[in-house]
């Protein structure tokens, strides 16, 4: 007896065709999107795994035609809030290097690839033209989720104007540079050393922070006087990244992932709404698990509230998400040895049957939407089957009820790791450097 069965697949009506990945093609296969989005002022995009040379491109297209059509006018990333101020200037004209913006205004390594640079180049021309420029923010804790220095830098920067008679405690930038991550490759070392300090010394660190977010609050009034609005905001939004990515790191270091997880996630979701009292609609591209409205788990953990479900939960319709599914090919590499040695990418089995990776890989050969809320009811059927969606984590697969997770999935049906840029390396720390001398490119790796 055959014993093999043929695979759920979505009906070919369910299917929305992408005719290409390539940014500068023409959009005309994208107007789909017109009805897709209606009204949404916030368009969040997902993603499998980081660093993925087809989710870059088709951040990057996406972001083309929501601005040039739809008139979107922020960009908002899975990256350091602080840093990112540097790379909107960039984008705005300014005078930094790219291969600088690359290695120091976007963190945890998403700004060392080509495909990156490439949209940040087009963001720079299309503002040196457009009627409406498109700004770029981070939504990210910053510092590689693992250092205080560039939120607390840019916090002490900007007392140093609004409050030039305060004296600030010299051992609270000393412990926060005792542990100061440059780069993700160095976040293991750094947390290390945190866990070793003492506790009255962390206790004390801790006071510091909160003693200088109490004084921005109380004297908010002042600090604008001497400074204006937009930069005591600003500062004020590093302060408050600072007071979370210091309680993150607290949490990573004593065994508490479930705080961690909740604790970042509401501030990123904070952050999102303070662009929006800046910018009237945002495309904003972060993991799959961060953008969902469903809750998040990763091995080991039980689920936990991700920034989608409290976005959702404040806008309500303004708020629409595209999800992410990947069939072959290369991500992330789950093994940290091999990662800190260069392996930055391993081959990806095909998607687990049962899957909604597997799902939308036996639906259509190419890259495609799906608009999971105007699918017949033997299409919802099928996806409401598919109970689980790669993580982006080896071979972990995430729980999903993908019809409340997403509102659009779209399928890359292969995915390869993105091309390092030598410009972004050189100005990079000296252990990424080293690291990615020893890059092993994915393109000589076979597929399992």
């Amino acid at each position: 007896m055959d014993t093999h069965t043929t695979p759920a697949r979505l009906s070919n009506e369910a299917v929305i065709p992408l005719r290409t990945l390539d940014p500068v093609a023409p959009l005309d296969d994208l107007q789909w999107l017109d009805e897709a989005i209606g009204d949404a002022r916030v368009v969040a995009i997902g993603e499998s795994a980081h660093y993925n040379r087809e989710t870059y491109q088709l951040r990057h297209r996406l972001l083309r035609y929501l601005s040039e059509r739809h008139g979107f006018s922020a960009y908002a990333m899975e990256t350091g809030f602080t840093e990112g101020r540097r790379t909107n200037a960039w984008v705005h004209g300014g005078e930094d290097r790219l291969g600088e913006i690359m290695a120091y205004g976007l963190t945890s390594l998403t700004g060392l690839w080509q495909q990156m640079g490439a949209h940040l180049e087009w963001m720079r021309r299309h503002n040196a033209t457009a009627e409406r420029s498109v700004g770029f923010y981070g939504i990210d804790l910053g510092g590689q989720n693992a250092s205080l220095i560039p939120a607390l830098d840019a916090v002490l920067a900007y007392l140093a104007q609004a409050d030039p008679g305060l004296q600030v405690d010299t051992a609270i930038r000393e412990t926060a540079a005792a542990f100061a991550a440059t780069s993700a490759f160095a976040a293991r070392t750094t947390m290390a050393v945190y866990a070793q300090l003492p506790s009255t010394t962390k206790d004390a660190l801790t006071a510091g922070l909160a003693g200088l977010a109490a004084r921005m609050k109380g004297r908010r009034l002042d600090y604008v006087r001497r400074t204006t609005a937009e930069e005591y905001e600003r500062a004020l939004q590093s302060m408050r990244h600072l007071l979370t990515l210091e309680s993150v790191i607290r949490g990573m270091t004593g065994g508490d992932q479930q705080s961690v997880m909740y604790n970042r996630d509401a501030e990123i979701a904070d952050t999102v709404e303070w662009i929006l009292r800046r910018q009237d609609r945002i495309v904003l591209a972060a993991h799959n698990g961060h953008v969902q409205r469903g809750p998040a788990a990763l091995p080991g953990m039980d689920p936990v509230t991700p920034m989608g479900m409290h976005l959702a939960d404040r806008l309500g319709e303004d708020y629409l998400v595209i999800g992410a599914t990947t069939g072959t090919g290369h991500m992330l590499n789950s093994d940290a040895a091999a990662f800190q040695a260069g392996a930055l990418f391993a081959p990806m089995q095909a998607p687990k049957p049962g899957s909604l990776d597997a799902l939308m890989h036996a639906s259509h050969d190419g890259p495609f939407a799906a608009d999971l809320r105007r699918l017949s009811p033997a299409d919802a059927d099928a996806v409401r089957g598919a109970t689980v969606q790669r993580a982006g984590l080896g071979a972990y697969y995430s729980p999903v009820s993908a019809l409340d997770a997403y509102d659009i999935v779209v399928h890359l049906p292969h995915v390869t790791g993105a091309d390092p840029d030598d410009a972004a390396l050189a100005c990079s720390p000296q252990e990424v450097r080293e690291v990615f001398s020893h890059y092993k490119s994915p393109k000589g790796l076979s597929d399992n």
